[in-house]
């Protein structure tokens, strides 16, 4: 009996053909013969990077018809429709949600009919060709548009030995097979081990200071508890001092209750998840978005200013002793949530196969596994706090504190900083610039006005800061989005050869470092009445970058066209000498104007 060919077993099918790549983004496809639920066909197996995507629904698609497709023929089989798994969302850089198929997940093309068993019976190998055309973006750029065939062979005799598979399986299936090889108690104890990693993890380390600041600080405090009256917190206090547990240990509760207030959010979106869309969520996945990150950075920014002793954030006098014991919860509280958020994107092995177990599972033992990663996590900060032999062994504060605490003041600005360069490309820089001006608008709150100074001035310059922030975050923090202008790099020949032609031209001087730059492209070119116009009018819109001194746009600039800088538009109409310009931000009805004056481009 002759030994299955290559492309009728599973893993020794055709090597795996590239579709996709941009820059660290892929995507490549292999073809494998499988079975569904019994029913013979060929398994289009995708494996790739997550950031790159292909569209699962026409209506949104970039165009019509760049959804993804797939299609089989051969001489002998009639082929079905193909057979795709559950989608996922993704939000593109307008902020619109699709549908995609992304990373690793396989389409079924099943065999209908088979013409001439006899014939194919005696043959045994059939030449099968399979098409697939769409277009694959990521969250910076969609590709061209791609129409590709796959040859592969399939052995009908060996039909019976073919993978049996699922689209909701380890082949590409978006939810990960409901069965585990790990004996509950072992995978149980592995989430444990998890989360206890995780006080170990070195993104983990920059709060682990503010913790044990937050402890000494507080070992100073009286152990025992005044019994009082009146609010639900003061309530929760007698009760602790019933239990006859100290402020410290009250506090070092609360800490971790955070901790696992966060874990239980996370079991709750994976409910969600799974419930209403069919999807898991991975471990790590809130680091795979660039706002998130971003915001973590700039958080971290706004810690290391605070740590430098730039600001503080007080209560009024005429509430602060009602609040006091109120503010340390509730500080501890979130300290023990940004403890956790900021431990998960530096998991390894053991978090990763404990969580991946989780999501295996019915909704009930995964969440109770996930909790138990949070409580592994939380342990120790209990086991300290509740050993008042540990406490009093502590420094006492003093001088050293305040250096310890500027110190970890940069401390977080190399964790932001890791962060920053963890961002696609196109955002680095707008978050850097935006968390200079941040912590420029914490130190205007901080210092600028005195603990004396008059209400209406503290109010003043707070709203100047805030004021100063949320503009800084329109120009610097815009998500990068698809360009509606199909800009082209400057060359002076383009130009001469359209203004022959009977083209207008437009030429947009820009630079890197321009500010004023980045204003032009929101206010101007980012209207969709003025790119339909350029397209309208057939104008050749050319992009002019400035950012080098030696480059030929640079020379242009300064040479042909005798302009001092940027920003600086051109529109060269053909019969016209001189081109009209544009100097400054301000200008997108006078373009608009110009650009209305021309005439349709013909139509060839």
């Amino acid at each position: 009996m002759r030994e299955p060919e290559a492309a009728d077993v599973p893993g020794r099918g055709a090597a795996a053909v590239e579709m996709a790549r941009y820059e660290k983004e892929f995507s490549s496809v292999r073809l494998e013969s499988a079975r569904m639920s019994s029913q013979p066909g060929i398994a289009v197996i995708f494996e790739g990077t997550d950031d790159l995507h292909y569209y699962a629904r026409p209506e949104t698609a970039p165009a019509p018809g760049y959804e993804l497709r797939i299609e089989a023929k051969a001489d002998q089989f009639d082929f079905g429709k193909a057979v795709f798994p559950r989608w996922s969302i993704f939000r593109d850089p307008l902020g619109k949600q699709v549908e995609v198929y992304a990373g690793n997940f396989t389409v079924f093309v099943p065999i209908e009919t088979v013409r001439a068993a006899a014939e194919i019976t005696a043959i045994g190998e059939s030449d099968v060709e399979v098409k697939i055309s769409g277009i694959a973006c990521t969250s910076m750029a969609c590709l061209s548009p791609f129409e590709k065939t796959l040859p592969t062979k399939i052995n009908w005799n060996q039909r019976q030995s073919w993978k049996e598979i699922s689209l909701e399986g380890p082949y590409g299936g978006s939810r990960p097979s409901s069965t585990s090889t790990q004996p509950v108690w072992f995978a149980l104890g592995l989430a444990f081990l998890a989360g206890l990693a995780l006080n170990i993890m070195p993104c983990v380390w920059p709060v682990l200071p503010l913790i044990v600041m937050r402890i000494v600080g507080q070992a100073k405090e009286s152990r025992s508890l005044k019994r009082s009256e009146g609010t639900g917190l003061q309530t929760a206090e007698r009760f602790f001092a019933a239990l006859r547990m100290t402020k410290q240990q009250m506090l070092g509760l609360t800490f971790c209750s955070g901790i696992l207030l966060f874990f239980a959010a996370l079991a709750g979106a994976n409910i969600v998840l799974q419930v209403f869309y069919g999807m898991v969520l991975q471990w790590g996945d809130q680091f795979r978005s660039p706002i998130f990150v971003a915001a973590m950075a700039l958080l971290l920014v706004l810690l290391a200013v605070f740590m430098f002793g730039v600001f503080t954030i007080t209560v009024p006098s005429s509430i602060g002793g009602k609040a006091s014991s109120r503010r340390g919860y509730f500080a501890a509280l979130g300290m023990g949530f940004l403890a956790a958020i900021l431990s998960t994107p530096c998991s390894f092995g053991i978090l990763a196969a404990a969580f991946a177990w989780a999501q295996s599972q019915p909704l009930l033992p995964a969440s109770i596994a996930i909790m138990i990663i949070g409580v592994g996590m939380a342990l120790p900060y209990a086991v300290l706090t509740s050993m008042p032999g540990l406490l009093d062994r502590l420094p006492k504060p003093g001088r050293w504190m305040e250096l310890f605490k500027q110190g970890i003041g940069f401390v977080l600005l190399v964790i932001a900083v890791k962060l920053v360069t963890a961002l696609p490309q196109a955002r680095i820089g707008g978050v850097l610039y935006f968390g200079v001006v941040l912590g420029f608008c914490a130190w205007i709150w901080g210092t600028w006005v005195g603990y004396g100074a008059k209400p209406a001035r503290k109010w003043l310059v707070r709203l100047l800061a805030i004021a100063l922030a949320l503009g800084a975050g329109w120009v610097f923090l815009p998500a990068p989005s698809y360009e509606l202008i199909d800009w082209q790099n400057y060359d002076a020949l383009s130009v001469q050869t359209a203004l022959e032609q009977g083209r207008p031209v437009l030429i947009k001087f820009t630079a890197d470092w321009c500010l004023a730059c980045r204003t032009v492209e929101k206010l101007v070119y980012s209207r969709k009445d003025i790119a339909r116009l350029i397209g309208q009018k057939g104008v050749l819109a050319i992009k002019a970058d400035t950012s080098e001194w030696d480059s030929p746009a640079t020379l242009a600039l300064k040479h042909a066209y005798n302009e001092p800088g940027v920003p600086v538009s051109m529109l060269f109409v053909p019969g016209k000498k001189e081109p009209i310009k544009w100097r400054g931000i301000f200008f997108a009805n006078k373009l608009k104007s110009r650009l209305e004056q021309l005439p349709d481009k013909p139509n060839r």
